[in-house]
């Protein structure tokens, strides 16, 4: 099963995640794809067995991904700053993957019916629908 990770800004979301399954799933190969180096950097030291940076990594691996998982942004053309390229968004999208997608309500979208919870919730939230998944 390939599990991809995708991040930008500083990786802090995708850097917890990646703690929190090697934590429980030391097993899992985790594929680290940051939007820039720091990101992909932060991914690798939390315990991920394969990092790329940028659009075409994100491209090449959200194609064959089974799970992909990153902040919601990863949908959304121009998010992140900017970082999530038109063609990332694309591509995410359209993956046949299925998405562990974590709301941030910032960056100009609101996801209605998400209460204002802190990020370590929804990231508990989101490693307990892949734990379910494994």
């Amino acid at each position: 099963m390939k599990i991809t990770i995708i991040d930008g800004q500083g990786g802090r979301i995708g850097r917890t995640i990646i703690e929190q399954l090697k934590e429980k799933h030391k097993e899992l190969e985790l594929y680290a794809i940051g939007t820039n180096s720091i990101a992909t950097s932060a991914m690798l030291k939390a315990g991920a067995e394969y990092g790329a940076t940028g659009e075409n990594a994100a491209i090449v691996n959200a194609a064959d991904s089974d799970i992909i998982i990153g902040p919601i942004g990863i949908v959304f053309a121009n998010a992140l700053l900017g970082e999530i390229t038109p063609a990332i968004a694309v591509a995410v999208g359209a993956s046949k993957a299925f998405k562990v997608l974590i709301p941030t309500n910032r960056c100009n979208h609101f996801v209605a019916g998400c209460g204002e919870a802190p990020m370590s919730e929804y990231i508990k939230l989101a490693i307990d629908k892949i734990e379910s998944m494994l």
